[in-house]
C-alpha cells in the first residue's frame, strides 16, 4: 500500500511538473513573439523620426517626398486562395528634388538602394545627399522589401538578390513616368555594401536603362561572404519567409543572387571601390569579383583601397580623405551623366556644402 501511495505522488507530481513545463514553454514563445513585434513597432517608431529628421536636414534644399508604388509580386507564394495572391509588393521611395532646378528643362537621375540585410535609407547619407543635390541630380531611394521601419510584413517578403533588385528598377521607372523634367538618357546607380549588391544586379538585368553605375564596398558573393560570418548572419537568408535553405544546402540559389556570378551580362561602365581592412564586406570578397569581371574580360574601373580610416565605411565619412574619395566618384558619374553642376576639389564640396 505504502509503495502504491508513493508511485501515486510520483505520478501527481510528475503530471504537475509537465504541465508547468508546457504553460512556461508557451508563456516563453508569447513572450518571444511580442519581443519580435516590439522589435518591428519600434523600427517603425525610428523611421518615423528619422522621416523628420531628413526634412530638418536636408529641406533647405531639396524637395522631399515619400512615394508609395509597387514592385513585382512576392517571390514565395504558396495560398493560391488567397484574394492578395499574385499581388504587387507595395513599398515607398523618396524623392530628393533640388530646388534650384529649371523645371523646363531636363536634369540626370540617381537611383539610390541603401545597404544592409534588413535596413532602410536612413539619414546617415544626409551629406551624400546634399552633394548630389548641389550638382542637380534627382535622387530617389526606395525602401525595397524587407526594409525596416515598415513592420513585419515587409520585412518577411525580403528577397535578397532576388526581387527587391526589381522593386529598384521600379523606382526608377516610377519616376520617369512622373517627372517630365528628368532625362531618361542619363540615370545612374550608386550604392554602397548591399546597395552594391542590387545596383550591379540592376545594370546585369536592365543594362538599357543605366548609364553608369558606381558599387562601394559592395557584396559580392554571397557563397564566400556566408562562410566567414556568423550563424545569426547566414539565419536572416535561411528563414523559411526568405530563401529557406543554408547556403551550403543549396549553392546554385545563392550564386543566382551574387553579381560574381553574373559578370558576363555587364555591359554599363562601372566603378568599384574597396577597403582591405573591410570588417563588413571583406576584401577577399570582393576580390572574388574583380577576377571574375577580369576573367570575362570586361571593361570596368576599380580603385583598392589600403587600410583606410573607417573599414566598411571609409569614404562614406565627412573626413577631408573620405571627401576626396567622393569627389573621384561624382567624376566618374559626371562623365556619362553630365550633372548641372559639378565638383572641381574637395575645399569646393566644404565651402558649399558644410557652412
Amino acid at each position: 500500500m505504502k509503495k502504491l501511495i508513493l508511485l501515486f505522488i510520483l505520478i501527481i507530481t510528475t503530471t504537475s511538473l509537465s504541465q508547468t513545463d508546457t504553460i512556461l514553454v508557451q508563456k516563453l514563445d508569447s513572450l518571444l513573439n511580442y519581443n519580435k513585434n516590439l522589435e518591428h513597432r519600434l523600427d517603425v517608431l525610428e523611421k518615423n523620426i528619422d522621416d523628420v529628421l531628413w526634412f530638418q536636414r536636408v529641406g533647405d534644399v531639396a524637395f522631399i517626398d515619400k512615394v508609395y508604388m509597387t514592385g513585382p509580386p512576392k517571390w514565395k507564394e504558396t495560398d493560391t486562395t488567397d484574394p492578395a495572391f499574385g499581388n504587387p509588393v507595395k513599398f515607398w521611395s523618396y524623392v530628393f528634388i533640388p530646388k534650384d532646378i529649371d523645371f523646363n528643362k531636363k536634369y540626370p537621375l540617381l537611383v539610390f538602394p541603401h545597404g544592409g540585410v534588413h535596413s532602410n535609407f536612413s539619414t546617415y547619407y544626409t551629406h551624400i545627399i546634399r552633394e548630389l543635390i548641389y550638382q542637380q541630380y534627382i535622387v530617389v531611394a526606395a525602401e525595397y522589401r524587407g526594409s525596416t521601419g515598415y513592420g513585419k510584413s515587409h520585412y518577411e517578403k525580403i528577397d535578397y538578390g532576388g526581387r527587391e533588385v526589381e522593386d529598384v528598377d521600379s523606382s526608377r521607372k516610377y519616376i520617369l513616368d512622373n517627372y517630365d523634367f528628368v532625362d531618361p538618357e542619363r540615370v545612374g546607380l550608386i550604392g554602397w555594401s548591399h546597395g552594391g549588391l542590387i545596383s550591379l544586379m540592376n545594370i546585369f538585368r536592365y543594362p538599357q536603362n543605366y548609364k553608369v553605375a558606381f558599387v562601394g564596398v559592395p557584396v559580392s558573393d554571397l557563397i564566400t561572404r556566408l562562410n566567414y560570418m556568423d550563424d545569426d548572419y547566414d539565419a536572416l537568408y535561411s528563414a523559411d519567409y526568405h530563401i529557406g535553405e543554408t547556403h551550403e544546402e543549396n549553392p546554385e540559389e545563392y550564386k543566382r543572387r551574387s553579381p560574381a556570378w553574373n559578370v558576363e551580362k555587364l555591359q554599363t561602365p562601372l566603378l568599384i571601390h574597396t577597403n582591405t581592412n573591410d570588417e563588413d564586406v571583406r576584401f577577399i570578397e570582393v576580390e572574388v569579383l574583380l577576377n571574375a569581371l577580369k576573367e570575362a574580360d570586361k571593361n570596368f574601373q576599380y580603385e583598392i583601397f589600403n587600410e583606410l580610416p573607417g573599414g566598411h565605411s571609409f569614404d562614406r565619412q565627412d573626413t577631408k580623405l573620405s571627401l576626396s574619395i567622393r569627389l573621384k566618384i561624382y567624376k566618374f558619374l559626371a562623365e556619362y551623366l553630365n550633372p548641372p553642376k559639378q565638383f572641381e576639389s574637395v575645399e569646393e564640396i566644404r565651402a558649399i556644402i558644410y557652412r
